[in-house]
């Protein structure tokens, strides 16, 4: 499946994607309303639920692909249950996965998300970053309210899922300042930056579906593996993704010096390669023909097909966790689809 991106063949998204948005772009707009209006003035443009002026647009969003919800949803069918169960997880974690990213904007100096001006470059830092803690706290309000077992047990996951991303996200920054990072030290990063997320929604579909211990517990390690190796792909994206697919510059990884997988592993094999890729990235004042270089070297060193390899390893194993358990033909399909387009994506 991985090949698939690698050779620039575009899958059709599967349709457990517009299934999800149909469910939760309503619960999340409700979300997004009981917010102060100067909140959710910045909050409803991140979404893409409003203009730059502050005009309502015809659909939300943001133009993401709604990963997370149609996890949770397809975790839900997959312990039995309608997949509506799963609507406040699947708002809950969508709101935290958009606490990150207004953070990370701010924190990344990013001024582009999604074809869009990022929300800290049109309203501020300030705005931005109470907009992002806005989410994080209402996320966690809906979804003990009303409490029962599940939403409680629910929300727990979420908040170790919470506290694992911003341990994550604060190694990748600490990484930017450091002249290596090894490929296990850049997984460990990964596995608690994003694949805690991921995995979070397939738990707490399962958690609200009803599910068992085993199942909700064979569901997140699914999840956990499919996000590296969604973030491994990511990371590929991140160098040689092209700008007008996925709505950032081009070698938007190189120009932050970050550590990414490709980066770590052409580092760790060494040689005069990873030498000149380090006295690069170590240079004041980065221009174009230096991430150009960097970008070369990186491939060279095979730090990309290093990468596509571990987002390949990744996935075969998010589907033997899921192998593991007897689930319905339908909620497996979605479950695979969602896994196979998420590694083999070019957008």
């Amino acid at each position: 499946m991985v090949a698939r991106y690698r050779e620039g063949v575009i899958a059709p998204a599967p349709l457990a994607f517009s299934r999800a948005r149909d469910l939760v772009t309503p619960a999340l707009r409700e979300a997004v309303d009981r917010l102060s209006p100067g909140i959710g003035r910045v909050v409803l443009y991140h979404f893409g639920f409003s203009d730059a002026q502050g005009q309502p647009t015809p659909s939300g969003t943001g133009g993401g692909k709604s990963v997370r919800p149609a996890l949770a949803f397809a975790a839900a069918r997959a312990v039995g249950a309608d997949p509506s169960t799963a609507i406040p997880g699947a708002v809950a974690v969508e709101l935290v996965h958009n606490f990150s990213l207004l953070h990370d904007d701010v924190m990344d100096e990013d001024t582009e998300r999604r074809h869009r001006a990022t929300a800290w470059s049109l309203f501020g830092i300030g705005e931005a970053i109470l907009a992002g803690d806005a989410l994080l706290t209402l996320a966690h309000e809906l979804l003990i309210d009303p409490p029962s077992a599940e939403r409680l047990a629910s929300a727990s996951a979420l908040s170790d899922a919470t506290a694992a991303m911003i341990t994550g996200q604060a190694e990748d920054l600490s990484f930017e300042d450091r002249e290596h990072v090894g490929v296990d030290e850049c997984l460990a990063m990964l596995d608690r930056k994003t694949a805690a997320l991921i995995a979070c929604a397939c738990k707490v579909g399962a958690i609200l579906g009803g599910g068992s211990e085993k199942e909700v517990r064979a569901l997140g390690g699914f999840g956990q593996h499919l996000g590296l190796a969604y973030q491994a792909v990511d990371d590929v994206l991140g160098i040689w993704g092209e700008a007008d697919v996925t709505g950032k510059p081009s070698w938007s990884d190189l120009w932050q010096r970050k550590k990414s997988l490709p980066v770590a592993a052409a580092m760790s094999r060494g040689g005069l390669n990873a030498l000149k890729l380090r006295e690069l990235l170590a240079l004041p004042d980065l221009t174009e023909e230096h991430v150009a270089l960097a970008a070369h070297l990186v491939e060279e060193n095979e730090g990309r097909e290093i990468a596509l390899r571990i987002a390949g390893e990744q996935l075969a194993a998010a589907l033997m966790a899921l192998g593991k358990l007897d689930v319905a033909p339908d909620a497996r399909r979605d479950l695979e689809e969602i896994a196979g387009f998420i590694t083999a994506r070019n957008f």
